[in-house]
């Protein structure tokens, strides 16, 4: 596995990566026994598949009924983590097995090294109570070593204690102590409209939202999100974090709504009505993601996300994909 690891936490350029990819898909085809049934359903096996858009891409939803795993193990392998999607009432969430979690780990620490620099630099304050109020949250996993290495004392997590938020707030801001604050938008837009920070303090502050407001007030564009929080902490640019737990890669932007992500990650958009066929650049459709670092589940996701993607590899998210959308391929699975 170390040899593999380097490979991909190494890659370089995109000749690296595809090589990186189609190993991976013959790996996951061979261990992954759902995978395997999808791609044969496709016609998609390995000696038809020659570059990276031949390889299918697992529907998402797949991670609601099966423990999507690769292992060349005779046994079932017991998980050394299980991750849960947040999910609202009623629904089925999302369970994804790792049964290697130094992989979840080495990921998110290598990514956010590649956009933020040390993480101990930083103070780390997390306002994430959707998340810490269920278990198996990937995304409280991170904070919780984000945090640790991190090392300062006011890190840590601030719940609903907004009062303590906003001095340690006004503090670090004496001190210009480089500070990034994590949240959920539903807890960020509740802080801000108790307390504001004056402005700006881009030079030190980064605030990082982590997505939508899980049922706790009405939903917003990204944007109008933008714009209530940037006022509130005195800020020009808000930042975003773009991850599922079916992954273990995150992508992120800084500020403009166009999200990059690390070299093992790449983004392909493909037509809502037809499945095997790439947008062109700037043209809306699905969210299709290649996580190299999920080796021992399945890289190859498509989401229920829809955006557009760019020749520089960027992209953006737009919302989710409605119901009525679905057509062709996608239908193979019902």
């Amino acid at each position: 596995m170390g040899d593999t690891e380097e490979r991909i936490f190494g890659i370089d350029t995109p000749e690296a990566f595809t090589a990186c990819a189609l190993e991976t898909f013959r790996r996951q085809y061979a261990l992954c026994p759902q995978y395997r049934q999808y791609a044969d359903l496709l016609e998609a096996v390995p000696d038809r598949v020659r570059d990276i858009a031949d390889i299918p891409f697992l529907p998402i939803r797949f991670f609601k009924q099966y423990d999507i795993i690769s292992s060349a193990e005779p046994q079932p392998v017991a998980p050394q983590k299980i991750f849960f999607s947040s999910s609202t009432t009623g629904q089925i969430p999302s369970r994804h097995c790792v049964t290697d979690v130094s992989l979840y780990e080495r990921s998110f620490l290598a990514g956010f090294r590649h956009f933020y620099g040390a993480p101990e630099d930083y103070v780390i304050l997390a306002l994430l109570p959707a998340y810490l109020e269920r278990e198996g949250s990937s995304l409280v996993y991170m904070a919780d070593r984000l945090i640790r290495e991190s090392g300062r004392p006011e890190s840590g997590y601030y719940l609903y204690d907004h009062d303590r938020l906003y001095s340690t707030l006004a503090e670090l801001r004496g001190r210009g102590q480089k500070t990034l604050l994590l949240g959920v938008a539903f807890a960020l837009l509740d802080f801000t409209e108790k307390y504001r920070l004056e402005g700006p303090n881009d030079s030190w502050l980064t605030v990082m939202e982590t997505g939508g407001m899980k049922g706790r007030r009405e939903e917003l564009t990204r944007e109008e999100l933008h714009r209530c929080l940037g006022g509130g902490f005195g800020l020009r640019a808000v930042h975003s974090e773009y991850g599922m737990c079916e992954l273990l890669s995150q992508a992120y932007s800084a500020g403009d709504g166009v999200f990059r992500a690390p070299a093992w990650m790449r983004v392909i958009i493909r037509d809502i009505n037809d499945p095997f066929r790439e947008s062109s650049p700037g043209e809306r459709g699905i969210i299709h993601i290649i996580d190299l670092a999920n080796r021992n589940s399945c890289s190859f996701i498509e989401t229920e996300d829809t955006g557009r993607a760019y020749p520089d590899g960027s992209f953006t998210v737009e919302g989710r994909l409605q119901g009525s959308e679905r057509r062709g391929c996608n239908m193979l699975i019902e």
